[in-house]
């Protein structure tokens, strides 16, 4: 069974962490989510969300993924704490997945792993940053090797199928979609 981590900061965004959580445990995967501090964590449009454990707790575990929600400011919290930074290049160095939604790409872009990849983010939020490497595309999801990018709240469901296909295959990620019935 793949083994997924979603850190979950202040302010983020309810939908993308929800959505992706939600549909990973559909497809049967292990998903920890991660208090950037131990306690409830208010989502950006006051949603109260309870991680199971505080990311302090589970740094030095193995993990498949790394899944980063974005919103803001939740996407800024993620980005200004090094021990994110830390999990993603580790993440990257393992030759496993990394994943982000909406502004949280730009974290990605922080920590170096957009580079020689295509990426996409939250309209404008990569737009200023010093990228030359990185080719900033327009699609709902972009998977460029092992880096998984997406746009946004309305994005959600199709990110979360596409890291449920990575993860548990093509059979998995029909058998969750036709579950939710979407037209």
């Amino acid at each position: 069974m793949a083994r997924t981590l979603v850190p979950l900061a202040q302010g983020c965004e309810e939908l993308e962490a929800v959505t992706v959580i939600d549909l990973l445990r559909r497809a049967g995967v292990e998903v920890v989510t991660a208090g950037l501090e131990a306690g409830p964590v208010t989502a950006s449009r006051g949603v109260t969300l309870l991680p199971d454990t505080s990311l302090a707790e589970v740094m030095d575990e193995a993990f498949d993924m790394i899944v980063l929600p974005g919103g803001l400011p939740g996407a800024d919290h993620l980005d200004r704490d090094p021990r994110i930074r830390t999990l993603l290049q580790r993440m990257r160095d393992e030759g496993k997945y990394t994943a982000a939604i909406c502004a949280a790409p730009k974290v990605l872009a922080s920590a170096g792993l957009l580079d020689g990849h295509q990426a996409t983010a939250y309209p404008g939020v990569l737009d200023g940053l010093e990228l030359p490497q990185v080719k900033v595309g327009q699609k709902p999801v972009i998977r460029d090797d092992r880096v998984i990018t997406s746009r946004g709240p309305g994005t959600a469901m199709d990110f979360a199928l596409e890291l449920i296909e990575v993860l548990e295959g093509r059979e998995k990620r029909e058998e969750v979609e036709n579950g939710l019935v979407r037209c």
